[in-house]
């Protein structure tokens, strides 16, 4: 479906489908019916966007309780996904009425067992009949996210077609020495004047010594030329976002140290990038990252996993990591950002967001990496 009447025309997305690849897992699982606690996960499955909110998923129906702030919102965007879900909207007490009627005979009902609190579960335990028991199911609705359709992909494409306009517009900022706030600013402000609903996460702007802290903020700190600048930013479309990091500098890197680190990092990354394909895992690709920085003395100074999957969430399955037995399925979207920090000398990371094919991997952020500006 369209994002909206001024958005971009994109491919509908089959939401209507994925409450019935959910139920097939219940086997597999180990329950009768699933209690969607994890906001995210409700709006994959219906199409509902509210902060409070209850979806009770059983083999044939599926029941979605909310307060009277979304009584109109949910019914909308629910049609809008075509989701087979009812709706009943009421207080708290009233939410967990309707939970148990619908819930009436399950033996086991499973709760999502990274997002429910223990407060929350007493409570649901004392509201529900004594045969039923709750039994923890771990990233079911995780897992159906991590491999993207059609129109999810064309989300996150614009998403990343956006930042990467919006970058090449206001690079050359940083060659007047703004001082890192005012660049994340100018950058921010680009993407959602070219159409990005939001930034997909603060944005990171760290020069000279900032830049060997990987998740630094934007500081008033002024950017020099000589100086590495990571630049970490993303931009939302309709809830999917994109992930992309440059290292950039003015003028050539000084010292010498520097340009070798951000080369041996561009390699790395490069590496990375080819080793992205259907069947092998997250902890393959970030080893072949590690090998070629290790290969260049750098092995120490990568601090951080390879990389992760993108979606609704800009960190989410799977997993590209050390050790990490996720297996890369075509439709996976995930990052490759190696990266190597020398504090107070500097640092670098080049990060694409990828998405996995039957030929290999297509990359979805496309700014160049010529770092010298």
């Amino acid at each position: 479906m369209p994002t909206g009447s001024d958005g971009p025309d994109l491919a509908a997305m089959d939401v209507a489908g994925r409450l019935a690849r959910l139920t097939a897992r219940f086997a597999e699982l180990g329950c009768e019916g699933l209690l969607v606690t994890d906001l995210t996960n409700i709006r994959y499955l219906t199409g509902f966007t509210g902060s409070a909110g209850l979806l009770l998923v059983l083999p044939d129906e599926a029941l979605l309780v909310s307060d009277g702030r979304y009584r109109d919102q949910a019914v909308e965007q629910v049609a809008a996904a075509a989701a087979p879900v009812q709706i009943e909207i009421g207080q708290s007490a009233a939410q967990l009425e309707s939970i148990e009627r619908a819930a009436k005979g399950l033996r086991r009902l499973g709760l999502e067992a990274d997002d429910i609190s223990w407060g929350a579960q007493q409570r649901l335990g004392a509201s529900l009949p004594a045969g039923t028991k709750l039994v923890s199911v771990a990233a079911a609705v995780e897992t159906l996210r991590a491999v993207k359709d059609e129109g999810e992909l064309a989300r996150i494409e614009c998403a990343a077609d956006i930042a990467d306009v919006a970058f090449a517009q206001v690079k050359e900022l940083l060659c007047e020495a703004p001082t890192e706030e005012e660049f994340a600013i100018a950058l921010d402000f680009e993407m959602r004047r070219r159409g990005a609903d939001g930034v997909a996460f603060e944005s990171i702007v760290a020069s000279g010594p900032n830049g060997a802290l990987p998740h630094v903020r934007p500081s008033r700190r002024r950017i020099e030329n000589g100086e590495l600048v990571v630049i970490d930013f993303g931009a939302i479309i309709d809830g999917y976002r994109s992930d992309m990091t440059r290292t950039v500098c003015v003028g050539a890197p000084r010292p010498d140290e520097l340009r070798e680190l951000l080369e041996a990092v561009i390699t790395a990354q490069r590496v990375g990038v080819r080793a992205v394909r259907a069947g092998v895992t997250g902890g393959e690709v970030d080893a072949a990252c590690r090998e070629s920085l290790a290969s260049a003395g750098l092995e120490e100074a990568f601090s951080h996993g390879t990389g992760h999957g993108v979606g609704l969430e800009i960190h989410e399955a799977p997993s590209v990591s050390p050790g990490s037995a996720d297996i890369l399925e075509v439709g996976a979207v995930v990052t490759v950002e190696p990266g190597a920090y020398r504090y107070p000398t500097g640092g670098a990371r080049i990060e694409d967001t990828l998405v996995v094919t039957a030929a290999g991997a297509r990359l979805l952020t496309k700014s160049t990496k010529d770092y010298v500006l």
